[in-house]
């Protein structure tokens, strides 16, 4: 017996098949381009091209490992999150996926009463509730796309779509829906008052929206359509798991409060697992956790691991070429460089704050302390360092909230598969760091939900016990920790107060520019 899990990420989609003991059988990866860009700031893609991607990885799954795949008893299914797709009443698409990198906003405010710009206001939150309206993509359309918004029947995440093609039903995970949609985050569901401001705050009508439910749940079955485009067999059962985020957390056996789960990816992120409903920030919910009755607080650092990949792009082209005629990981080849820079690199700090986030609205990123002496490897340092800061802050925001202490963090996503950026994290967390028995802690983690599913487990903490193993843990040297906990005390957590202002005004002059 065996599962088919299937992540599709920002930058690759794999199809990886599980045994019962975690152990990957057989896999495949493709990975692609992002998105592509008609303007500056916008990022789409082809939903059919996430679909046909899908296909092909199953398709030279079956050609190369036969018989693993012959076994293969349930698929479930993990993606990016808040990629936004639209369908007509048929399932075909009215126009390219909103790549959740997509930077168009809605313009103008929601219709909001008094009373709620009041309560906004109170907890200073009011311009993150206007941008909250301005990036819900539905808004966008209702200004900017008026008549192909008049032909929406479905409005999807990737997930919702992927499902439908192998399916042919509207229908997701409640653990998927983490986006600018009017979701009750407390009870995991559609909102059901068709008074609460987040229906006006997003714009989506109830009506267009999937049928939902819970991880571990059939979502349906391949059809005999999917069957013939993918080779999956015809009548597989699909169970719902959930984002990829959320599958990494379950993935790397975060249970608890006092255990945390960084995924080092595209958006760097640090959470853990809550039995209460619990707002780090307040208005930004914690999302719904693959885990019954849990939940998912989350500090997010919007483009994360992103820069690391800009970096490559732009100053790595020679250790990028050595690694490929090595046929290893990029990041292996610039560890020895890694290794030679000084923790706090020399005092040149990067503030990730190249994305807006719910917090910041108008946030730009900076580089502090830069000097003659400074080379391109001190920024590739600085570049993580700057990420691990955003990362501190968001545990130490997350410990404050839960009132619980994080002893120990797993580490998932493309950053991972570093050592030295491993170690580096233990020691600026200043807590034991581990990984797991691979790095497809995504994927590894749909397959638990769908064994738990299957009902080869009985709850989730079996599951786990039986499908992940810790396989490096790196302890913290709390020399540089000190050393990183000062420039983190007195430089970067009064970097924002500093630019902030400035930030805004950047902002406001490059959007006066593109009109």
């Amino acid at each position: 017996m065996s599962v088919l899990a299937i992540d599709c990420g920002t930058q690759s989609l794999r199809a990886i098949v599980f045994s019962e003991h975690g152990e990957i059988l057989a896999g495949e990866k493709i990975e692609f381009e992002p998105y592509y860009s008609l303007s500056a700031g916008w990022a789409e893609q082809s939903p059919e091209f996430y679909w046909e991607t899908l296909a092909k990885a199953v398709q030279k799954l079956k050609e190369k490992s036969p018989s693993v795949f012959k076994d293969i008893q349930a698929l479930s299914l993990t993606t990016q999150r808040s990629t936004v797709i639209v369908v007509d009443e048929h399932g075909n698409p009215l126009r390219d996926a909103f790549v959740w990198l997509d930077e168009r906003e809605a313009e103008g405010k929601p219709k909001l009463y008094l009373h709620e710009v009041f309560a906004f206001w109170l907890i200073k939150k009011l311009p993150t509730a206007y941008m909250a309206y301005r990036r819900s993509k539905a808004n966008y359309m209702k200004q900017k796309e008026i008549e192909t918004w008049k032909k929406v029947h479905k409005y999807l995440f990737l997930s919702g779509y992927l499902t439908y093609k192998l399916t042919g039903d509207f229908v997701d995970s409640t653990a998927s829906q983490v986006g600018y949609v009017p979701f009750d985050y407390t009870n995991k569901e559609w909102i059901k008052s068709p008074y609460h401001y987040k229906w006006r705050l997003f714009g989506v009508e109830k009506e267009k929206l999937p049928r939902l439910v819970e991880p571990t749940q059939i979502l349906g079955y391949v059809t005999k359509q999917a069957s013939e485009f993918t080779g999956l067999k015809e009548g597989l059962p699909v169970i719902a798991s959930g984002a990829d985020k959320q599958c990494e957390t379950l993935g790397i056996g975060c249970f608890s409060q006092n255990v945390g789960s960084i995924s080092l990816g595209t958006t760097a992120t640090i959470q853990t697992t809550t039995s209460k409903y619990i707002e780090v920030i307040p208005f930004i919910p914690p999302y719904p956790s693959i885990v019954p009755e849990k939940y998912n607080p989350e500090i997010s650092v919007f483009r994360g691991y992103w820069l690391v990949s800009w970096f490559k792009k732009e100053f790595a082209h020679s250790e990028v070429r050595e690694a490929e005629e090595l046929n290893t990981f990029s990041e292996q080849i610039l560890d020895k460089y890694l290794q030679k820079i000084p923790a706090g690199s020399d005092g040149l700090i990067i503030y990730p704050a190249w994305a807006s986030g719910p917090e910041k609205p108008f946030s730009r990123g900076a580089v502090i302390g830069f000097s003659d002496k400074h080379t391109r490897m001190h920024l590739y340092r600085a570049i993580i360092e700057g990420i691990n800061y955003a990362l501190l802050e968001g545990k130490e925001a997350i410990e404050r909230k839960t009132g619980t202490k994080i002893e120990r963090i797993g580490l998932s996503g493309g950053g991972s598969k570093s050592r030295e950026v491993c170690q580096i994290t233990a020691n600026m967390m200043g807590v034991p760091v581990y990984k797991v028995q691979t790095n497809e802690t995504s994927a590894l983690g749909a397959a638990i939900s769908a064994y738990v599913g299957m009902g080869v487990y009985n709850d989730f903490e079996i599951a786990v016990k039986n499908m992940v193993r810790i396989s490096e843990e790196f302890l913290p040297d709390m020399d540089e920790h000190e050393v990183y906990r000062n420039y983190y005390d007195r430089v970067y957590k009064k970097i924002w107060g500093k630019i902030n202002k400035l930030s805004f005004v950047l902002n406001h002059l490059r959007k006066s520019k593109e009109r």
